[in-house]
C-alpha cells in the first residue's frame, strides 16, 4: 500500500524539525541514488543544466546525500570558466560524507591545486590514489595525469634555473 503524502503543514512542522525532506516525503536512498544517476548520465550527455537541477534536488531532499554534492562539485569543476568557490564548498561536503570515493578526492585535490593551496591540494591527491591502486578509477587517474604534467613542467624550470646558474657563475 502507498504511503500517504503529508498534509503541506505536517510536512513543514516536520522538515523545521529537522527530518529530512526524502523521509518526509516517503522517498528511499535508492531512489535518491536513481536520482543522482539520472544526473550524472545527464552531465555525461552534455546536459549540465539538467544534471545540475537533478543534483540540487537531491541535496534538497537529503543533505547528507554525498552524491548531489560531489555532482554539483562536478559541475562547478566543468563550468567554463570553473566556480572554484562552489566546486571547493560541493567537493569538501562530499569528501566530509565519503571520504573513500577517489574520484571526489581527485575533484577536491584538482579544485585546490587551481586555487594554488598546493600543500591542501597533495594531500587529497595522494588520498585519491591510495583509494586507487589499480589504477581503475577514471579521476584518480586524470589527477596522476595532471600531477606528472606538473612534475615535468617542475623537472623543466629546475633544469633552466641550473642552466642559468651555471652561466651565470661561467661569466
Amino acid at each position: 500500500m502507498a504511503q500517504q503524502a503529508p498534509s503541506p503543514s505536517d510536512a513543514a512542522r516536520r522538515i523545521a524539525a529537522g527530518e529530512q525532506p526524502a523521509a518526509v516525503f516517503g522517498l528511499s536512498q535508492s531512489q535518491l541514488q536513481a536520482f543522482a544517476a539520472l544526473g550524472y548520465n545527464q552531465y555525461q550527455q552534455g546536459n549540465v543544466d539538467s544534471a545540475e537541477t537533478l543534483f540540487r534536488g537531491v541535496t534538497a531532499l537529503d543533505n547528507k546525500s554525498y552524491f548531489g554534492y560531489a555532482g554539483l562539485g562536478a559541475i562547478a569543476l566543468a563550468k567554463k570558466p570553473p566556480d572554484l568557490d562552489t566546486a571547493y564548498t560541493n567537493l569538501s561536503k562530499a569528501v566530509e560524507l565519503n571520504p573513500n570515493d577517489a574520484t571526489v578526492r581527485a575533484n577536491l585535490g584538482e579544485v585546490l591545486l587551481r586555487q594554488g593551496k598546493i600543500e591542501e591540494a597533495k594531500k587529497h591527491l595522494e588520498k585519491a590514489f591510495q583509494l586507487d591502486p589499480g589504477h581503475n578509477d577514471s579521476g584518480a587517474n586524470r589527477a596522476r595525469a595532471i600531477v606528472g604534467g606538473l612534475n615535468l613542467v617542475i623537472n623543466e624550470v629546475e633544469q633552466r634555473i641550473q642552466s642559468q646558474t651555471r652561466q651565470a657563475k661561467a661569466s
